[in-house]
């Protein structure tokens, strides 16, 4: 079973997509902002990251550069998600180290078809 890390601030959000992710059989951690996110990754060492961009005190961008800097997390595939697809936020993401990005609200088939892929590559 794989492991992805959620790190969502947006409750509804957060708990809609964990429960749907563990209904396909993945085991979901959740964290609420970047930094939480980050050391949450650092010691359970997730299969892949779903990475909301805008979040509290750490926001995605960052948070994805200290994953991509740790030698621990660095292969670790993090997929950006965010509502504000704003014109260079998807390349903003790639010069971060997301391995792929995908836009709010979350369409699931196409957000599956990404971590298989991401999980597949990774391996």
């Amino acid at each position: 079973m794989h492991t992805i890390l959620l790190v969502e601030d947006n409750e509804m959000n957060r708990d809609m997509l964990s429960r749907r992710l563990v209904r396909k059989g993945y085991r979901v951690l959740t964290a609420e902002d970047g930094l939480a996110g980050v050391e949450l990754a650092a010691t359970e060492l997730p299969d892949l990251v779903l990475m909301d961009l805008s979040l509290p005190v750490l926001d995605g961008w960052e948070a994805t550069k200290r994953l991509k800097a740790d030698p621990k997390t660095r292969s670790v595939p993090v997929i950006a998600l965010t509502a504000h697809a704003m014109a260079g936020d998807e390349r903003k993401a790639f010069e971060a180290g997301c391995d792929d990005f995908d836009t709010k609200p979350v369409d699931l088939p196409r957000l599956l078809g990404k971590i298989e892929a991401a999980l597949v590559k990774s391996e």
